[in-house]
């Protein structure tokens, strides 16, 4: 059986943050069936559900049997009731097989590094470093991450 970082190798910034969750850019068909293979259970998409997809993600991830969340991060709309709703997703499922994306992996970021100061204990530096290595890119979704986290980690 395939690991679940193999099954998204060719998706923009594939990378696996911890033995349950990998995350990434864009995915195709093929890339959610091997996911399915290889024991994922959750889809988190990070797109706003008007943004042009190759096919029809959400119909494709339930009919492999998976369940499919889209939590929308747009610029603009980033603050912390959002930030929690995606990191209680990824809460909820740290046990199960899941593959949390958006176009680019840049969105992903954002919320990933609050979680991985806050849950994983990681230190910002090399949470940040992660993050970029995930997608990362916007100063927005940086900011948004560790504000985030600061308000949570510090006295």
């Amino acid at each position: 059986m395939s690991t679940l970082l193999e099954a998204i190798k060719g998706v923009p910034n594939a990378t696996q943050v911890t033995p349950n969750l990998v995350t990434g850019g864009q995915p195709t068909a093929e890339h959610l069936a091997a996911l399915k293979a290889a024991g994922a259970a959750v889809v988190l998409d990070a797109r706003d559900p008007m943004e042009p997809r190759p096919f029809d993600e959400p119909t494709t991830v339930r009919g492999l049997g998976m369940e499919y969340v889209n939590i929308p991060v747009v610029p603009g709309t980033t603050d912390d009731a959002l930030l929690e709703r995606i990191l209680d997703v990824v809460r909820k499922n740290v046990d199960r097989g899941m593959f949390f994306h958006c176009g680019s992996g840049n969105r992903v970021g954002g919320p990933l590094l609050a979680y991985l100061m806050i849950d994983r204990g990681m230190d910002e530096d090399s949470a940040t470093e992660l993050a970029m290595k995930i997608g990362l890119r916007s100063p927005e979704m940086l900011e948004w991450g560790t504000e985030y986290a600061r308000k949570r980690t510090e006295g």
